[in-house]
């Protein structure tokens, strides 16, 4: 099979390099345009944004390459859209149709295993080797075999997100702040694997790095990073974990779209810590956090409620 560089076959530009901070969100309409982020999930689309009109949203059957984040995550964007940062936006230099589009993504996406979170693309992209033609055996693939997001959102209404009159509360009102049992990853190879996550440090996939055929602690709570960054998540089922792994049991009834709210929130307070100065059980005893309230309490329906706004809660 012939091969040729991308840069060969399309031409490379960066998106629009938007923050969604700045858009105005919708619901998925006639009107609205997608929102292509560095995801790699829905196709690369994390919202709906209002049209904005002194600019024009990039094409539809072009493919977009996150180079930053998740590096190489590649999709056909068959409808009009707008990108945030770290997005390159490839168009075909010929005419091509959506199942030699759709085979392109699959080649690009295949070069994932050269890049990580250190290593991004923006600079290699263009000389990444390709097929210089669609073999006859992928002339099959059509748009069906990509699934194209709609707004799954569990509530369909708008809420305001406005922080002035939220108020301070303890951390250590909210939770119980333990610790958990350390759990060597030899002790859960010789277990086996299994339905139970095992929690570690690292900052990404909610800290999980595998799942085992044991636990040692409960579901429902949030965990923390004590070893470096502070880095929260939430984890539904019950788990084991490593050391420096630390858990907030909550004083409260907590559901999943709680529990994502205030992750997001104690996440905002990573900036605390570092190698030097960890984010130990103390120091998380003397903290607060502000959150929405009502009556001097925090208003946990709010909390609920505004995750169930948000585009994908339905997938929760």
């Amino acid at each position: 099979m012939k091969l040729t560089t991308i840069h060969k076959l399309f031409d490379i530009k960066y998106g629009n390099s938007f923050e969604l901070i700045n858009m105005e969100q919708c619901m998925k309409s006639p009107n609205s345009i997608n929102f292509v982020s560095r995801t790699e999930k829905n196709n690369g689309i994390s919202a709906f944004v209002s049209k904005i009109d002194t600019v024009e949203p990039n094409p539809p059957n072009t493919i977009t390459v996150a180079v930053g984040g998740s590096v190489l995550a590649t999709f056909l964007q068959p409808e009009q859209y707008y990108t945030g940062f770290h997005v390159l936006v490839l168009s075909p230099k010929k005419e091509m149709q959506t199942n030699e589009l759709l085979f392109y993504t699959i080649c690009i996406r295949k070069n994932r295993y050269k890049y990580n979170y250190g290593r991004q693309a923006n600079k290699t992209l263009k000389d990444i080797l390709i097929p210089a033609e669609m073999p006859i055996e992928f002339k099959s693939i059509s748009l069906d075999t990509i699934q194209i997001p709609s707004d799954k959102r569990l509530l369909q209404k708008h809420i305001e997100f406005n922080i002035v009159n939220w108020q301070s509360f303890q951390l250590n009102k909210l939770f119980k702040i333990r610790g958990t049992k350390t759990t060597p990853l030899l002790e859960l190879i010789d277990y086996g694997a299994g339905k139970y996550p095992y929690v570690t440090t690292q900052a990404t996939n909610n800290g999980i790095e595998g799942f085992y055929d044991f636990y040692t602690e409960s579901g429902n709570v949030l965990t923390v990073d004590s070893a470096v960054s502070g880095y929260c998540a939430y984890q539904p089922l019950k788990f084991s974990a490593s050391d420096h792994v630390e858990k907030l049991i909550p004083e409260f009834e907590m559901n999943k779209y709680i529990a994502l709210f205030l992750v997001a929130i104690i996440n905002r307070e990573q900036y605390r810590y570092n190698y030097g100065r960890k984010c130990s059980q103390t120091r998380m005893r003397e903290i607060s956090i502000k959150l929405p309230s009502k009556n001097n309490q925090p208003d946990f329906d709010f909390m609920e409620n505004y995750i169930k706004t948000l585009p994908y809660s339905g997938s929760l």
